[in-house]
Formats: structure tokens, C-alpha cells, sequence
């Protein structure tokens, strides 16, 4: 389809911003320095690469560590998780700390439809993949996902099963809910985040040179929490001044 008239996207929700991080334990222990619940998503906890920072419901931060050699590991990844995979995994091996990704929410069923559309519409995705974690508790966590070729966009990944989002979430920093993802869109990618987001709500859209997340605002902060502790993220208060630029040179800033 051209970009003047493509196809008409399902709305979708943020599921998740991700944030590289060197060193998974030393981070959790920093975000809880900095008055976050952070909690291991496997076990056993000194082997973990992933560690998650809940809310009763919406969007949540993932803190991601890449296994060792990574960086190097692109056609196996792709051979595993299909084509394109692999770039986007030594992308994240390679970058510095801080956000590294963003993902989409999409509900078991619409996933394969999801991934057929946005190929006709000129952006081919990986297949499905379908995956589970051993969480601490020793229960597992099952979800599926799918990443763009292009690999700055955002990817697809359905709802955990069973829910994850805990009744209630007690950061003592007063955090309560993730208010809005900003993300710096570079002008090439902005037809196909619009396609992929489908006017989901809390993403500010801002013109940059790369398209990677900028900051996150969180309900609830009094203040920014201290930068020396999140790993090269940028979260701040819900009510504080967007980053700049706020403005992107093609229409609305939100998708």
C-alpha cells in the first residue's frame, strides 16, 4: 500500500520500555537505591537478564542484560527468532546503558494478523516466536513476540500469561503508573511508527536523529530520582517540561 493510504492499524497500548543495563544485579539494587521496586522475571536470580519494575496496571520498565558475546551472536539470533532479531539483540549488546527499545502491546489472538498486515503495508516482521520464563516463584511465564526488520521500530509482544501486574505496587518514591513513553522518531521512520502504534495513547512522537526512547514520565514522582542510579535512563515526573524537542516537523506530535 502507498503511505498515502495505508492500512488503518488496531489501536495498541505500550507494554513495556526496555533499558540496557551491564550489570543486572548492580542495577536492581541502584533502582532500589533510587525508591523503585525492582523484581528479578527468572530465576535463579544471580543468572537473570531481565528484572521488571511493576505498576498495578499499564506500562512497566524492563532493566535487560545481553548474555555474553552477544554482540556477535546476529545470525544465529535471526536463525532463532527470524530475520532482522539478530541486529536489533547486537544493537542492544553494543549501545551504552539506557532505554534500548519499546514494546507494543497486541493480544494473543490479533499477533500473526498483526505482523501479515504491517508486511503489506511495507514492513515485514520475524515471525512469531513463542516464549517462556521460569519466574522466582518457580511458576512460568508464557508470551509470544515479534520484531520488525527494521530494527529501531518498536516490536509486538502479547499480554503475559498469567497477568503479572500486581495489585498494588509500593515504590517509595512515590511512583504510581508510567504516564507516557517520549520518542525520538527520526523523519524516515515516521509513516511506519504510525502504522505500528495505531494511535496508541501516552506516546509523545519528537523529531530526532535516531529513533530510540528519549524518557519516560511516571505518576507520582515529586522529583526526578537521582540520575547517578538509572543507568542512563531519563524518568521524571509526570507533570514535568517534555524533553526537547517537543514538535516534530510532520504533523502531530503524537502518533
Amino acid at each position: 500500500m502507498t503511505e498515502a493510504s495505508p492500512r488503518r492499524a488496531a489501536p495498541r497500548h505500550v507494554s513495556h520500555v526496555l533499558v540496557r543495563v551491564h550489570d543486572l544485579p548492580r542495577a536492581v539494587d541502584d533502582f532500589r537505591a533510587a525508591g523503585f521496586e525492582a523484581a528479578y522475571a527468572t530465576a535463579p536470580e544471580h543468572k537473570a537478564l531481565h528484572a521488571h519494575i511493576w505498576f498495578p496496571a499499564g506500562p512497566v520498565i524492563e532493566l535487560l542484560a545481553t548474555p555474553p558475546g552477544a554482540r556477535w551472536l546476529r545470525l544465529p539470533v535471526d536463525l532463532r527468532f527470524g530475520r532482522g532479531a539478530g541486529a536489533r539483540m547486537v544493537r542492544w549488546a553494543r549501545q551504552e546503558e539506557g532505554f534500548c527499545d519499546v514494546a507494543l502491546l497486541v493480544e494473543h489472538a490479533g499477533l500473526a494478523s498483526a505482523t501479515a498486515g504491517l508486511a503489506q503495508d511495507g514492513i515485514p516482521c520475524a515471525r512469531a516466536v513463542r516464549w517462556s520464563r521460569r519466574r522466582p516463584d518457580g511458576e512460568e511465564t508464557r508470551f509470544a513476540f515479534s520484531y520488525p526488520r527494521a530494527g529501531r521500530l518498536p516490536f509486538l509482544v502479547t499480554p503475559y500469561d498469567p497477568p503479572q501486574h500486581p495489585a498494588e505496587a509500593h515504590h517509595p518514591n512515590g511512583a504510581r503508573a508510567m504516564t507516557e513513553v517520549v520518542l525520538g522518531v527520526r523523519p524516515d521512520d515516521l509513516p511506519a511508527i504510525r502504522r505500528l502504534t495505531g494511535g496508541v495513547s501516552g506516546l509523545r512522537l519528537q523529531e530526532a536523529e535516531t529513533t530510540a526512547v528519549r524518557a519516560v514520565h511516571l505518576a507520582g514522582l515529586t522529583e526526578p530520582p537521582d540520575p547517578a542510579l538509572l543507568h542512563g535512563a531519563v524518568l521524571l515526573p509526570a507533570d514535568a517540561t517534555p524533553v526537547p524537542p517537543t514538535t516534530h516537523g510532520k504533523g502531530s506530535t503524537t502518533s
